[in-house]
């Protein structure tokens, strides 16, 4: 086989062993640009359900970022129909948010108890759901309610 042939050749199979990890890393990415959504809607809903409504100060106080942040990424929330706001007055979610909103903290629960029931403390099971909850997969989600059902 001709030395041009055999470097294409290879050059393609390189290729093709990449695309599993090109999938990986869009999936990562594509992660990441919800994260920030099911943050904030994980938090009007908890501020909404423990202060009786979720305001830009809460929120921004909650998230540990400025009112300035808070108000674009409302904007995008509410183009996105996931809140609904008005000048001067609380924030709320969309049936949409709620949905999601349940969804994450179905999530990020089943997290914080299957790290819990591999001894990591309560503060390490926390922090560390913060990130898992929103690049746990389906299956590995559904692995770790199985896990905890067994107990």
């Amino acid at each position: 086989m001709p030395r041009a042939v055999r470097k294409s050749s290879n050059a393609a199979r390189i290729v093709r062993s990449l695309a599993p990890q090109a999938e990986n890393f869009r999936r990562s990415r594509r992660d990441r640009a919800t994260e920030v959504v099911q943050d904030y809607v994980e938090a009007i809903a908890d501020l909404s359900a423990s202060l009786g409504e979720a305001r830009v100060v809460d929120l921004a106080r909650r998230l540990g970022v400025t009112h300035v942040t808070v108000n674009r990424t409302l904007s995008r929330l509410q183009q996105a129909g996931y809140v609904s706001t008005k000048p001067y007055r609380a924030i709320f979610l969309t049936e949409t948010g709620h949905r999601l909103a349940a969804e994450c903290k179905r999530r990020h629960e089943i997290v914080v108890a299957f790290l819990h029931s591999l001894g990591i403390s309560e503060n390490a099971c926390e922090m560390d759901a913060e990130g898992i909850e929103h690049h746990v997969s389906p299956e590995t989600l559904a692995a770790f309610q199985r896990r905890l059902n067994k107990r």
